[in-house]
């Protein structure tokens, strides 16, 4: 097992994880596709890679954060970005339920990379798609031991 990455782990749970909701869209004729964006918002992955590798620079561990965020956000009822709710007068979101208080974070980081894909397109971009996305770069971002984060290190 020595020799199996990280980002390889992660991507494998992350597929297993997910794959009640992504089969669902499969079996509805649907797919999922990583060039969903390109031309709707072709600068909307780069954009959130961007605004992932600047929080994780400043602090690595983000990039666990992120991915634990992603798994919260998927674990109940799929991968809908319900995790990034706030709370109501009439309701409790999830950011505030007991099991996550405390240990749940990198919220603002995710309001970031919103707020930047917002700027070059705005309404197009879904937040659940900036989760998974934010995960799938955190991955990337982590797995690459010794290295500096930069975009020739990288890629999409």
């Amino acid at each position: 097992m020595g020799s199996i990455s990280g980002a390889y782990i992660t991507t494998l749970l992350m597929i297993l994880l997910c794959s009640g909701s992504s089969m669902l869209l499969l079996c509805e004729g649907q797919q999922l596709s990583s060039n969903f964006y390109d031309s709707t918002c072709p600068n909307a992955l780069s954009t959130i890679r961007t605004a992932i590798r600047t929080a994780i620079s400043a602090e690595r561990r983000m990039g666990a954060s992120l991915i634990r965020l992603h798994f919260h956000d998927c674990f109940v009822n799929g991968c809908d970005a319900s995790l990034l709710l706030d709370s109501t007068s009439s309701f409790e979101s999830e950011q505030n339920a007991i099991q996550n208080i405390g240990s749940a974070r990198g919220f603002h980081v995710i309001e970031n990379a919103k707020s930047k894909v917002e700027s070059v397109c705005p309404g197009v971009v879904s937040c659940a798609d900036i989760l998974a996305v934010a995960a799938r770069d955190s991955s990337v971002a982590v797995s690459i031991r010794n290295t500096p984060l930069h975009s020739s290190t990288i890629s999409s």
